[in-house]
C-alpha cells in the first residue's frame, strides 16, 4: 500500500471501529474528589467509542464492532451510540456474566484518579464468529486499539480480522491503547503488538507505548522509526513535546496546543477520531495532525470524554484563535 493508498480509502467514508465501549461516571460537580462524591454523572465512554464519536463530528459514517454486556449498562452504552448516530449493527450482548468497561474519572488535575473496571470485560469475549458476522470486507478503513488484543478469545478475532483486511486491501490503523492492567506482563504485550503492527497500515502510540512494543523504554523512538518502512503512517506522540510523524516518503514534527486543562482524559482518542475526520474532510497530513492535536487539547478542558469530543467548526474557531508551539 502507500499513503495515496490509504487516503483514498479514508475518503470512502466507510469505517468499522474495533474495541471497546463502556461506561464512565464522573464525581459532580467537576472537581470533586471521588472519595468525597454525594452524586456522580454518566457519559459513553471506552477508546473506540470515543474516537467514533469524534470521527462522526466530521461527519464520518461509524461502524462499531464489540461487545457488551447483558445488562442495563450494556443497553445504556447502545442506548448512548444510538444518540450519537453511530451504527451499531455489529454489537453483541456478551451473556457469559461478562461487564462492561466501567471507569469512575475525577474532573481534575491535582492527584487525579481515573478507577477502571475491567474484569471479565465484555468487549474481550469478541470472537472470530462476531468478525466474519461483520463482513469486513465491505469496509473502506479500519480502527482498532490495541486493548484488543489483551485476552483470548479477542486477541485471535483481532488477528482474524487482520487477514481478512490484508487479502482484501483494506488499510487497517491501530491505535496502541497499552493498558497494563488487561496483560499478563509486558514482554507478551511487545510480542503480540509487534506480529500485530506487520498486518497494519498504520500504528499511532505515545512514548510509553512504543516503549512496549519495542520491549524497550529507551528504544521507542528508534522503533517508531523503523515501523515507517513498512508502515504507511507511523504518530509517535510525546505529550507536551508534541508529536513525530513518519511516513515512507517524509517525516515531520508537530507540537500542541496549550490549554489549562480540566482533566487528562480524552485527549488519545480525541487525537485518533478528529485526525482521521480531517483526512476525510481533504486536509492534508500536516494539517490534520494540527487539527487532531487542537481536538485533543479541548477534550481535556471539558467534562466527559465522548461528551467533550469537539465539532468541527469548533475546532476551526479554536485554531483560529490559538497558535500551536511547536
Amino acid at each position: 500500500m502507500s499513503f495515496d493508498y490509504l487516503l483514498s480509502k479514508i475518503k470512502n467514508n466507510n469505517f468499522l471501529l474495533i474495541g471497546r465501549a463502556g461506561i464512565d461516571i464522573y464525581p459532580d460537580p467537576p472537581g470533586t474528589k471521588t472519595e468525597n462524591a454525594k452524586k456522580f454523572v454518566s457519559f459513553l465512554g471506552g477508546s473506540s467509542a470515543n474516537m467514533a464519536v469524534q470521527l462522526k463530528k466530521f461527519n464520518g459514517n461509524c461502524n462499531l464492532l464489540t461487545r457488551v454486556s447483558d445488562d442495563a449498562l450494556g443497553r445504556l452504552v447502545i442506548n448512548e451510540l444510538d444518540k450519537y448516530n453511530i451504527n451499531r449493527n455489529n454489537i453483541k450482548f456478551e451473556k457469559n456474566e461478562a461487564r462492561i468497561s466501567f471507569a469512575i474519572v475525577e474532573t481534575r488535575m491535582k492527584d487525579h484518579q481515573s478507577i477502571i473496571y475491567r474484569n471479565n470485560a465484555a468487549d474481550l469475549f469478541l470472537n472470530k464468529n462476531d468478525v466474519d458476522s461483520a463482513k469486513i470486507e465491505n469496509y473502506d478503513c479500519i480502527l482498532i486499539t490495541g486493548t484488543t488484543l489483551a485476552s483470548e478469545p479477542s486477541r485471535s478475532a483481532i488477528f482474524h480480522a487482520l487477514n481478512i483486511a490484508n487479502k482484501n486491501n483494506i488499510p487497517v490503523i491501530m491505535d496502541i491503547d497499552y493498558r497494563p492492567y488487561t496483560w499478563k506482563n509486558s514482554t507478551l504485550a511487545s510480542e503480540i503488538y509487534m506480529k500485530a503492527s506487520k498486518k497494519c497500515t498504520g500504528i499511532i502510540g505515545n512514548e510509553e507505548e512504543f516503549g512496549i512494543l519495542a520491549n524497550d523504554n529507551n528504544n521507542g523512538q528508534k522503533l517508531a522509526e523503523s515501523l515507517s518502512n513498512h508502515l504507511d503512517l507511523v504518530i509517535y506522540k510525546k505529550g507536551e513535546r508534541g508529536s513525530e510523524i513518519f511516513t515512507k516518503n517524509y517525516s515531520f514534527k508537530k507540537g500542541i496546543f496549550k490549554v489549562k486543562p480540566l482533566k487528562p482524559t480524552g485527549a488519545g482518542d480525541a487525537f485518533m477520531g478528529a485526525l482521521i475526520g480531517a483526512l476525510l474532510n481533504n486536509y492534508d497530513l500536516e494539517k490534520s495532525v494540527e487539527i487532531g492535536s487542537a481536538a485533543a487539547a479541548l477534550v481535556v478542558t471539558k467534562v466527559g470524554c465522548s461528551s467533550a469530543m469537539p465539532l468541527q467548526n469548533e475546532i476551526e474557531e479554536f485554531m483560529r484563535s490559538n497558535k500551536i508551539h511547536n
